[in-house]
């Protein structure tokens, strides 16, 4: 039999189907009808409050990135296109992130937008310095990421503004969207703030009584991505064991402390693919982010031979690596393996750091190592290049690693840790092997989805282009499964999917 009918006509998702007996396409009201296929538009795909709530037409959130890998241009090209754009502001100075906010705040003209607030144990004067930002900008949503706890600037931040109107609802204006990969993590986020933070948040001007007393009654976060197997911070966890887990803590969340709106889950970690797309569904995501396919298209604030590698890398050409901003405490992030030897070169440094006590207990033949192989330079150089940077930042992290030798040697190594991503951004070719780049394996399964295409090259790829696939890609699907279910498609009548040009399903959008 013949599907090219109504094949053609499941990839319209604006038009509902009407399939009789001998899978031929009727009309309503027909009485021989096999079933019906509903219209899918993609501005249903997701939670509809969650579009109302963001001034969004998609439920769809490309992700912040590192030192603007995630950049004004990427954030603007999803706010004009539907969407929501983070902004990265991990590993940028604050003056740099004002400059920042400023400009997009200006060229978005009142579209909603999002930016940055990561962990930073080894510096939380940057999170309170960030949060001032914020604040006095008006950036309402911030994506807060790598958090083990519930932080100060956090709390003051969620509450600041709240205020309960005359017909008795609260009005919170500052949105958190929490990225964490463990239930117990999420939990917290679902959960009020800690009643000793707000009190720390009052006594220090940060809140007034009315914005405290109102703490118990407000999440943390009333959204949530559960982040699966991502690139960079991540928990390596498989994505269809924890997306549904997350999604029954917010539902345990919600009845638990009687808040007037559902808390929401949303998914990311491992979405490159359409297929993707409806397991998160599935699994009850109310929004979906993606990340690593963003960092390989032309609005990032890559460089274009990071960009050129990303587009050939495979699912397995990932590892994990020691992240940067939490060396100390042994945290991994998944970065590229393919085209460099960051994550190798790094886990040197780790290994070194665990086994001495100090620079100079590293064995000769190992520091010579060090010093040829990864730093380019001697350890006393990369020293005082460190020293000079926090002289002018935080002159206490001097002090505290002139008092405490083993501070001093992660200082040091840090220091390649955290050029690794710069040299990687600015495409210094020089150090092209020591490149980190942030990337899960959703980069490899898009580059297998998209072989053959126009999406096959870098330049081609735009974040738009890419989003409106993925959603149009997942709503076929659907219905082309619905189709099988009832009877009408056999398995396997389909031509492999796969991703278009935009002008080519522009009119389903």
């Amino acid at each position: 039999m013949n599907y090219d009918n109504l094949l053609k006509a499941i990839s319209d998702p604006n038009q509902t189907l009407y399939i009789k007996a001998d899978g031929t396409l009727g009309a309503a009201g027909d009485q021989n009808l096999m079933g019906i296929i509903p219209k899918f538009p993609l501005s249903g795909f997701g939670c509809p409050d969650f579009l109302k709530d963001y001034g969004v037409r998609y439920a769809y959130v490309g992700g912040a990135m590192v030192g603007g890998i995630s950049s004004k241009a990427m954030v603007k090209a999803l706010a004009e296109g539907g969407a929501l754009g983070v902004y990265g502001a991990s590993g940028m100075q604050p003056p740099r992130i004002e400059d920042e906010i400023v400009a997009i705040k200006k060229e978005l003209g009142g579209k909603t937008f999002g930016s940055c607030l990561i962990n930073t144990p080894h510096d939380p004067s940057w999170e309170e310095k960030v949060v001032e930002i914020y604040l006095m900008h008006g950036v309402n949503l911030i994506e807060a990421s790598a958090f083990m706890q519930i932080s100060l600037p956090l709390v003051r931040y969620r509450l600041s503004g709240a205020r309960r109107l005359p017909d008795g609802t609260i009005s919170v204006p500052n949105r958190i969207m929490a990225k964490v990969s463990r239930v117990e993590l999420a939990r917290r986020f679902f959960s009020p703030a800690p009643d000793k933070l707000v009190k720390e948040c009052l006594k220090r001007g940060w809140l007034t009584q009315d914005e405290a007393d109102l703490a118990p009654f407000i999440p943390m976060a009333g959204d949530l991505t559960a982040e699966a197997d991502s690139g960079g911070h991540t928990d390596f966890r498989p994505a269809l064991a924890l997306w549904p887990a997350m999604a029954a803590a917010a539902r345990e969340a919600t009845e638990k402390f009687g808040y007037a709106q559902p808390l929401r889950v949303g998914a990311a970690g491992g979405i490159g693919t359409p297929w993707a797309m409806v397991a998160a569904r599935a699994a009850g995501a109310s929004y979906f982010v993606t990340g690593s396919i963003n960092q390989g298209c032309v609005e990032a604030g890559l460089a274009l031979a990071g960009r050129e590698l990303l587009a050939k890398a495979g699912q397995a050409d990932v590892t994990p690596g020691p992240a940067a901003d939490m060396f100390e405490l042994g945290a991994k992030v998944q970065v590229l393996k393919f085209g460099t030897l960051y994550a190798m070169r790094a886990q040197k440094l780790a290994d070194a750091y665990r086994q001495y006590g100090s620079m100079d207990e590293i064995p000769a033949a190992d520091r010579e190592t060090l010093e040829t192989q990864i730093f380019k330079q001697t350890l006393a150089d990369t020293w005082e290049q460190t020293k000079s940077f926090f002289v002018e930042r935080d002159p206490g992290q001097v002090a505290k690693a002139e008092a405490d030798p083993k501070y001093k040697m992660a200082l040091v190594f840090r220091w390649y840790l955290g050029q690794a991503s710069r040299w990687a951004i600015g495409g210094v070719e020089e150090r092209r092997t020591d490149w980190q780049i942030f990337c899960g394996p959703a980069q490899g399964a898009f580059n297998e989805w998209a072989k053959g295409t126009i999406y096959e090259q870098p330049e081609n790829r735009k974040v738009v282009d890419l989003a409106m696939n993925l959603m149009y890609g997942a709503a076929v699907l659907l219905r082309r499964d619905l189709a099988v279910s009832i009877g009408a498609l056999p398995y396997g009548a389909a031509a492999p999917l796969k991703p278009q040009p935009l002008a080519d399903i522009a009119g389903y959008l």
